[in-house]
């Protein structure tokens, strides 16, 4: 595939089937919706970060760098990791096993309080992460039916699925 050129523009066609009523027509409801979430996600939640602040046991020596670092606990993995090693996971998952509900559900479950957080290594939170996504992923395939409703935009039409052949 030829590398495009600064100034030259995509060769890839637009799909004009898709309605686009959001920024100006530019972006469709799966746009919008992606974008609220990232926007709400990126958020700094003070309750998420005492989550990790908690899970400090001793000051160590961080096997990374060499340096002074403040030691933390996973609870999963029972290993030490320097702050930077640590993530704050949701106790209940922001979007559970049933798939996206509502906004609110989403905002409550996504700014829970302290209790609602444990602090896992990034190893077993993203196993954690792979398995709940791997449920959710399942019990969607177990329970589809052919409604669909869009999060932002009930009459948005249902996303089409391109099969390709081998």
């Amino acid at each position: 595939m030829a590398k495009r050129l600064p100034g030259q523009k995509s060769t890839v066609k637009r799909r004009e089937d898709i309605p686009r009523p959001y920024n100006g027509g530019q972006w469709t409801a799966a746009r919008m919706t992606s974008f609220i979430k990232s926007a709400l996600r990126g958020a700094r939640w003070p309750q998420k970060y005492e989550c990790i602040q908690r899970a400090y046991v001793s000051d160590g020596i961080n096997p990374k760098t060499g340096r002074k670092c403040k030691l933390h606990r996973c609870p999963s993995c029972s290993e030490l990791f320097p702050a930077t090693g640590m993530q704050a996971d949701h106790i209940e998952p922001v979007i559970g096993p049933e798939g996206f509900v509502s906004w609110d559900l989403f905002i409550s479950r996504l700014y829970c309080e302290g209790s609602g957080f444990v602090a896992l290594c990034k190893g077993c939170h993203k196993a954690k992460t792979k398995e709940e996504n791997a449920t959710r992923r399942q019990l969607k395939i177990d329970n589809q039916t052919n409604e669909y409703i869009h999060p932002i935009d009930p009459k948005a039409p249902a996303p089409t699925r391109r099969v390709f052949a081998p």
